[in-house]
């Protein structure tokens, strides 16, 4: 009985000196946390954030008013009404996204043909009410022009996975 208690003192003893020193060994590491407001870490450029719709370089909007996305989307999270131009082509009247409702799945960025609607880098979108988390196709834009570098970056680092 006496070689057995101590045979578990010196496996207790040994498991001790390993755990404090795994323990040590961290202590003296890098800190993985980030002061966040000040710093801040990296993004995939698949990251899904804040919704945006984007222009040709000429100033156009891409949307053509195809409505893949608004059939797509899963949480029917978004509206969309057309009418025809006097060139012949479509354009979006109205373009809107309720984000209190959307999953924020990326369906509509997949479903659209010319890269209109994306989900842009910003993650950074907090409001105080309701009503501001309802986009429409003007703060939709503004978003666009904002984010238009990275969304554009970002693209083009995806596109070989697309």
């Amino acid at each position: 009985m006496a070689r057995i208690a101590q045979a578990l003192k010196g496996f207790m003893l040994l498991d001790f000196i390993k755990a404090f020193g795994l323990g040590m060994k961290y202590y003296f590491t890098p800190k993985a946390t980030l002061n966040y407001p000040f710093e801040k870490g990296p993004l995939s450029p698949r990251f899904r954030g804040e919704h945006a719709l984007r222009r040709y370089p000429n100033g156009e909007e891409r949307c053509i008013a195809c409505k893949l996305c608004e059939a797509i989307c899963p949480a029917q999270a978004i509206t969309i009404e057309a009418e025809p131009r006097d060139d012949g082509s479509r354009r979006t009247t109205r373009y809107d996204i309720d984000m209190v409702k959307c999953i924020y799945c990326g369906f509509c960025q997949e479903a659209c043909p010319v890269d209109a609607i994306v989900e842009g880098p910003n993650f950074e979108f907090a409001t105080e009410t309701r009503e501001e988390l309802y986009y429409d196709k003007e703060r939709l834009l503004a978003n666009g022009d904002r984010w238009e570098r990275e969304i554009a970056r970002n693209l083009e680092l995806d596109a070989p996975y697309r």
